[in-house]
């Protein structure tokens, strides 16, 4: 019994990591897309490149 409380902590532990990254990921994309946006349109080339760089890397 006491191996799989164990067990069950264990994935219960690894399902609450996998919800807070995805959270992390998606504010990180949301942020991202705002800070593009304002890039644009101050005709911000150079961090709209390095913003789309990153946006790209988390997908």
């Amino acid at each position: 019994m006491d191996k799989m409380k164990a067990t069950y902590e264990v994935m219960l532990g690894l399902a609450a990591e996998m919800v807070w990254d995805e959270a992390l990921r998606k504010r990180r994309t949301d942020i991202l897309y705002r800070k593009i946006d304002t890039a644009l349109a101050a005709g911000d080339e150079a961090a709209f490149r390095n913003l789309t760089e990153e946006l790209k890397s988390l997908a």
